[in-house]
């Protein structure tokens, strides 16, 4: 599934286009994805103005002129794509081809940019675990929002908040990071490389990190300052593409290059002296990717 990085990757792709263009024709090729699309959801969108293109967690949020907000989520395989001026935007060599197949192009926006030619948002999704809903009020008070945890982009998400949050979880680590009322939009990939960066074992007790000790306040501060650095160097190597995930322009992300654990079962750990190796474990049904030497 995207993650954040993915998820703000394919805000700023849809961006220029998208913001302050006016949607002159919706169509909805199918009556749901996930869920069912809104009642009336051409009608509300057509004729209005997107004012502005926003992400929250692994969600984006389309802010339209009047409302509502379309809430966006790509789920497994979604991706949305531009075209353009008799251009779909997909440059770059692919590793993982993303679906071309119009039989999956589920949802198609007309717009006129503020600038520009008019453009089609294509939004495929093949699995179709994708949705798209209305917030008729503020989108954080959303029933898919509502209970986000602090977004791991800003130095908000500090080892004191971090240590907060944490205190007296008995859960692991890793389980303790994944869920979404903690850290919102943090998902497997992240976590497993966050926690490789700051030497943490994901199997230690959540609560260690909470306690009043200067040790517990040193790890903390390590993996608040290795979860935001691992965000930051995702969104700006453009994400990372596994199996169908691309950009909104058609171009895959790179960071999957730059994994120091992830997927790299057997691999020696990358930490400068461990001699360890990197291993793969199993919890709560996902892969866990760490360094037993060096994480603790």
């Amino acid at each position: 599934m995207p993650e954040l990085p993915e998820v703000e990757t394919v805000r700023r792709g849809l961006q220029p286009v998208l913001e302050g263009a006016r949607i002159v024709r919706v169509e909805a090729r199918r009556p749901d994805l996930r869920f069912p699309l809104p009642d009336r959801f051409a009608a509300r969108l057509e004729g209005k103005r997107v004012e502005a293109l926003g992400r929250r967690a692994k969600y984006l949020l389309v802010h339209l002129q009047g409302g509502p907000v379309l809430i966006c989520h790509l789920g497994m395989s979604g991706s949305f794509r531009i075209e353009q001026d008799q251009d779909s935007r997909q440059p770059g060599t692919f590793h993982h081809e993303r679906s071309r197949n119009a039989a999956h192009d589920h949802v198609v926006f007309h717009v006129e940019p503020r600038q520009g030619p008019p453009a089609r948002i294509v939004f495929n999704d093949p699995r179709r675990f994708g949705f798209m809903l209305f917030s008729e009020g503020p989108p954080d008070e959303h029933p898919m929002l509502r209970d986000l945890g602090i977004e791991p982009t800003g130095n908000s998400l500090d080892g004191a908040h971090l240590a907060a949050m944490l205190k007296d979880r008995k859960a692991p680590l890793k389980a303790a990071l994944l869920d979404q009322t903690t850290i919102a939009g943090l998902g497997n990939i992240y976590v497993c490389e966050a926690l490789w960066r700051a030497h943490l074992s994901p199997l230690r007790a959540a609560g260690t990190l909470g306690k009043a000790s200067g040790k517990s306040r040193e790890m903390a501060d390590a993996l608040a300052t290795s979860i935001r650095a691992v965000i930051a160097d995702a969104i700006a190597a453009g994400g990372s593409s596994l199996r169908d995930y691309a950009h909104a322009d058609g171009s895959l992300g790179y960071f999957q290059h730059s994994f120091a654990v992830y997927d790299r079962e057997g691999a020696p750990c990358p930490t400068p002296g461990c001699g360890g190796h990197v291993e793969r474990i199993v919890q709560s049904g996902r892969s866990t990717f760490y360094c037993r030497t060096c994480q603790k």
